[in-house]
């Protein structure tokens, strides 16, 4: 328990599980802090299943991490999911979970994507509500992140980063701030990233994504940064993480994400190792 409580209290860096990955990671354990898995993958997971992740959850502490409860809505999320996430929070020791904040399906249809929802008191009192409910059937409440968007959210009312700040506060959860959907968002809408980044919560962050997209056209020639996790993160992210680092003195989760393309895991080792200097070069800059 000493040991447990003596790694909460550090920052710790970890790559995102992925079955093309997963060799690459085990034989690499020592310089892997944690890994994040994908809850959905293992919804439907047989006891074999849940074994094989209880036998990695001791060797390694595993997080895992929604892509399709639907937080923030003011629709209710549905009730199967949740005792699907808590019967896999309880296989893999509680290590923590996460999900994202937006909307996934309404009036019974699945849109397939992770969209931003209005960014309205309506939205942050159904997402208020959906934790809440997260919060008593899974037993603890997920950290929650930040979503990239190629189009801003009609009807909003509030920016971003204050939506995000009323939600954390009102529901008392951590916030998993994505650096790279972070700076697709001020591109993509002429804010400056650095700027965006200090108005989110930063003190309530617990855990970071990092990961990388491209650019595609958007309306009228403009360029638009898609978040597509194909691609290493760009070196703007690193300065996103040194920037954090200075500002939220707090310990941090730091995961890397990769869903395609995969690079030769010595790549990946070596981007953990940037990102433990960018956010160790904060900690400096703090003083």
């Amino acid at each position: 328990m000493a040991v447990a409580a003596a790694a909460e209290r550090r920052d710790r860096f970890g790559l995102g599980w992925r079955p093309e990955l997963a060799a690459g990671i085990l034989a690499n354990l020592d310089r892997i802090d944690l890994v994040e898995i994908i809850a959905e993958d293992h919804f439907h997971a047989s006891r074999r299943g849940l074994r094989a992740l209880q036998t990695l959850a001791a060797q390694v502490p595993v997080v895992l991490h929604g892509t399709s409860l639907g937080l923030a809505s003011t629709v209710m999320v549905e009730a199967r999911r949740l005792d699907r996430m808590a019967r896999l929070v309880a296989a893999t020791g509680g290590a923590g979970w996460s999900e994202h904040l937006a909307f996934v399906r309404g009036g019974g249809v699945e849109i397939g994507h992770l969209a931003a929802p209005p960014r309205s008191a309506a939205s942050v009192e159904g997402a208020c509500r959906n934790l809440d409910r997260a919060r008593q059937v899974v037993g603890t409440a997920p950290q929650v992140e930040n979503v990239a968007t190629l189009v801003m959210p009609p009807a909003s009312r509030l920016g971003e980063a204050e939506w995000t700040g009323q939600i954390v506060a009102a529901a008392g959860v951590e916030l998993l701030l994505d650096l790279h959907n972070l700076y697709a968002n001020a591109v993509n809408f002429g804010d400056d990233p650095m700027a965006l980044l200090r108005r989110f919560p930063l003190a309530r962050v617990g855990a970071v994504h990092l990961s990388g997209g491209r650019w595609i056209e958007g309306p009228s020639g403009a360029r638009r940064l898609l978040d597509d996790h194909l691609h290493d993160p760009p070196s703007v992210v690193f300065d996103l993480l040194r920037e954090l680092g200075r500002l939220a003195p707090q310990p941090l989760a730091v995961i890397i994400e990769r869903d395609g393309r995969y690079p030769p895991i010595a790549r990946l080792l070596e981007q953990l190792d940037l990102a433990r200097a960018a956010l160790a070069a904060g900690r400096q800059d703090r003083g």
